[in-house]
């Protein structure tokens, strides 16, 4: 769907900026209280989810037939598995440590989110171990990637830069390579192929994370005061990269099927 509306082709970065912005404000101390902003950004996405799909049904270009229902429960459910348990496991192979009671409640918020963005009570995990069966089940039912999902996962990654504000072009290309490095390590050899990932060596990636996670905990125990600021601008850092519009949150839809003819949103 992504594909066939230019969702990110077509105000691309501003469409990644905004997904940032939620999983930042679900985190957020009474983010997903009746009034946060964690809260409306997630019923905000189910709103936008109920628009494609509407704008989709009246379209010539989507085959229900072939490909069912746009943006369904289950594919919804099986994406917010991968931002939970697989997240948790990416960033666990990365170095990071969290406690039981840290990663139940990192379960329990994306879980709530999940609920707000209509995921029905049968397809949305119960816990961690229940979001890696589906992602797994989900893996199972998923063909391999077409060319749509190719574009898609390679435009997302040389987004990457144009997300973080860079323009330098040397700067635009490291990023990207390292980006692709670590994505090729994560998600393996096998997929990263399908995507046509550059194949670039991933050697040395994941102990070079576990390294600096390593060094971060050192300092951290030595400098608690110096750790603190680096945490703030590494805060700082992924709202600079999130979307905050003067008017505040709204639940403007799009009007039209394809992006490029719809209104701003």
């Amino acid at each position: 769907s992504f594909f066939i509306t230019g969702r990110l082709r077509d105000q691309g970065v501003r469409r990644l900026q905004q997904n940032n912005r939620q999983m930042v404000e679900i985190f957020m101390p009474a983010g997903l209280t009746r009034d946060g902003d964690g809260w409306k950004l997630s019923v905000r996405v189910r709103l936008v989810h109920a628009q494609v799909r509407h704008l989709l049904a009246a379209s010539d270009d989507w085959d229900h037939e072939a490909w069912g229902t746009p943006l369904s429960a289950a594919h919804v459910g099986y994406a917010i598995s991968a931002f939970s348990a697989r997240l948790l496991n990416h960033m666990k192979r990365l170095g990071a440590r969290y406690s039981d009671e840290e990663r139940r409640s990192f379960m329990d918020v994306w879980r709530y989110s999940g609920h707000l963005m209509g995921i029905p009570p049968a397809m949305l995990f119960k816990d961690e171990e229940d979001a890696l069966r589906i992602f797994e089940v989900g893996g199972a039912c998923e063909p391999p990637p077409p060319m749509e999902s190719v574009v898609l996962a390679n435009s997302l990654v040389n987004s990457a830069p144009l997300v973080a504000g860079i323009t330098d072009p040397a700067e635009r290309r490291r990023l990207v390579q390292y980006v692709f490095r670590v994505s090729r390590v994560l998600i393996g050899d096998t997929l990263a192929d399908q995507l046509e990932y550059p194949n670039h060596t991933t050697m040395g990636v994941l102990p070079w994370f576990r390294m600096q996670e390593r060094y971060g905990r050192i300092m951290e125990r030595l400098f608690p005061g110096r750790v603190q600021g680096s945490n703030f601008t590494k805060f700082t850092s992924l709202l600079d990269v999130s979307v905050f519009d003067e008017s505040g949150i709204t639940y403007a839809l799009p009007d039209h099927v394809y992006a490029e003819e719809s209104r701003k949103w």
